[in-house]
């Protein structure tokens, strides 16, 4: 195991361990409000706290970008860690079990490294750029389907921005109608690792933040699956609209949305 994924997966077991101690009692924590629908309480604060602290006594000169606490810029500009120190959470203030910790380590811009770690279900999803995908060591493949049909997709809702949610709708729709089926869970992190697991065929979402996803697309893409914007490009970590799965799926999935992007 490479050294930055050791202490990646430190820190996320630190931070784990927070969520757990207060997930059975909700009732007494302190809740903020970031803007429509988005919440933060002290315990993201805390996780996120945790994970920066052991990711600078590794590595002191680089910079983090973290979802509650902004941008840290250190000396060494080649390396960017990008953290969710509980992404679901909604999910997670309300009791329900689908939340995540995602830490992403970026060289140059490129991402190189990758976990999601469900506490709940002690799942560790990781992966290194050109050395594959795992899943709790055992080694994950994206799914083999070649079409939607019987395909279950995975996507998120724009419960944030309005003015996605006329044009997602008419997406929802239609491939709705071309599928086994959509799952909204909740946490983007977990979406993308069940794609990489082959749990989800695919997924697609409007207006992520890069700290959503960022270790989940590495993810998806050492587990033989391709991710994209919502054009077909590579610039999802700028737009936050992203289109994943194996490339047919991919493809499929493109063509269906294609006619509802004019507006996005």
């Amino acid at each position: 195991m490479k050294p930055y994924t050791t202490i990646a997966i430190r820190a996320a077991r630190k931070a784990g361990h927070i969520l757990l101690k207060h997930v059975d009692h909700l009732e007494r924590l302190i809740i903020e409000s970031k803007g429509l629908n988005d919440y933060v309480s002290e315990v993201d604060k805390q996780a996120e706290k945790v994970i920066i602290e052991t990711l600078l006594d590794a590595y002191p000169e680089h910079s983090i970008l973290g979802e509650e606490s902004g941008i840290h810029k250190g000396k060494n500009k080649e390396f960017e860690w990008v953290i969710d120190p509980l992404d679901g959470t909604t999910n997670y203030l309300h009791g329900i079990p689908q939340f995540a910790i995602s830490i992403a380590l970026k060289r140059r811009g490129i991402l190189e490294m990758g976990i999601v770690y469900d506490p709940m279900r002690e799942e560790m999803f990781q992966a290194y750029k050109g050395e594959g995908a795992y899943l709790n060591d055992r080694r994950i493949r994206v799914s083999n389907r070649i079409s939607l049909s019987g395909a279950i997709l995975g996507t998120g809702l724009p419960y944030r921005n309005e003015r996605y949610i006329d044009d997602y709708l008419k997406m929802l729709k239609t491939l709705m109608l071309k599928t086994a089926g959509i799952r909204r869970p909740g946490s983007a992190a977990l979406d993308f690792a069940y794609v990489a697991a082959g749990r989800f065929d695919g997924f697609w979402e409007l207006g992520l933040s890069q700290w959503d996803f960022a270790a989940g697309a590495l993810l998806v893409k050492e587990a033989g699956g391709t991710v994209t914007d919502i054009t077909g490009g590579s610039r999802y970590l700028e737009t936050g609209h992203v289109i994943a799965g194996n490339i047919k799926i991919q493809r499929e999935i493109l063509n269906e949305i294609s006619p509802f992007l004019d507006a996005i």
